[in-house]
């Protein structure tokens, strides 16, 4: 039987996507010799918050999603981040490809707003591996699957992250309106003579704060 290893050894930002995509640089590693046909890998990709530490201003960004920094004890749980598929190519030995991952801006998903707090330093990041193995040998092709317990961890530089945000969306972020609310937002616009939606949210926090 075949006997992979899965190790992630670098990340950058995909800079011809068509949506925000990072690619994480996955090595496959098969220990025993045996030629692979090829792999039909599944990554589950998960953020484990415990794994770093966190100043004031990263706090204050994560108070929506953990609390107050005197509850992390309980509320620090993993954030489920992408499940992501890859064909790897046959090989002997080892060889390298690149994972992409979708990036967003929705806010109504835990895991970018975690993504969003963070100001520099790294992610924590957990990869499941499971998937089909396809090998040859005497007896001709064998089909084994990825064991459940292959993972591997990996430090995501925050930079990557925020250059495959920047690459589509420079300088701006999303927030996502019901109909009725985005069709008064912009009947406000539209009445005040406001020429960008910027001015438009300005206007309106300045007359709350009054």
């Amino acid at each position: 039987m075949a006997d992979l290893e899965l190790a992630c050894v670098g990340a950058d930002a995909d800079r011809f996507a068509a949506a925000p995509t990072m690619n994480l640089r996955l090595r496959v590693t098969e220990t025993t010799g045996t030629p692979v046909y090829a792999v039909a890998l599944r990554v589950q990709i998960r953020i484990e918050p415990l794994r770093r530490r966190y100043d004031d201003a990263e706090a204050a960004g994560l108070v929506d999603l953990f609390g107050e920094r005197r509850r992390w004890g309980e509320t620090l749980k993993p954030l489920q981040l992408a499940f992501a598929t890859q064909m790897v190519p046959g090989f002997t030995g080892a060889t390298e490809v690149a994972l992409p991952v979708p990036c967003s801006y929705d806010f109504d998903v835990a895991a970018h707003k975690y993504l969003y707090a963070l100001r520099e330093g790294s992610v924590p990041l957990l990869l499941l591996f499971t998937g089909t193995v396809f090998t040859g040998g005497p007896g001709g092709v064998s089909v084994e699957p990825v064991p459940w317990h292959k993972e591997a961890s990996f430090a995501l530089p925050v930079a990557v992250w925020r250059e495959a945000m920047d690459l589509h969306f420079p300088g701006s972020a999303w927030v996502r309106l019901g109909r009725e609310t985005f069709d008064a937002l912009y009947a406000y616009r539209a009445t005040h003579a406001l020429t960008t939606w910027d001015e438009a949210v300005e206007r309106l926090l300045k007359e709350a704060d009054r």
